[in-house]
């Protein structure tokens, strides 16, 4: 099961706030993370994510990386990874920098197009 996934189980398909599931049945929304913390909720999962900013920047620099550059991360895009997350953190983790930053890296400007 996926115990990040289940913290925002309160949402329907639609977004709408839910207090019982199908049948009436109670939700248990409680998650962990992989360092061993636990939270409560959709609320406890932002309080654990935001304690650990650099380590979210990080794996969606990986993520956009993987989408900006077409092909998935390796090893070598580590270096650029962990630049650009030093990066965003001197601009307060900011969407635009994080952007700003993925664009000015290596791997991005000397990726191949498709012709």
């Amino acid at each position: 099961m996926d115990p990040v996934g289940l913290s925002v189980e309160n949402f329907d398909a639609i977004g709408r706030w839910r207090d019982r599931g199908d049948g009436g049945t109670t939700m248990d929304v409680s998650g962990g993370l992989p360092d061993g913390s636990t939270f409560d909720g959709a609320a406890g999962l932002k309080a654990a994510v935001l304690k650990r900013p650099d380590l979210f920047v990080s794996t969606l620099t990986g993520k956009l990386m993987t989408y900006a550059v077409g092909r998935g991360v390796e090893y070598y895009d580590a270096p650029a990874i962990r630049a650009i997350t030093r990066g965003a953190a001197s601009s307060d983790f900011r969407f635009s920098s994080l952007i700003l930053q993925i664009v000015n890296s290596t791997p991005f400007r000397q990726r191949r197009s498709q012709s």
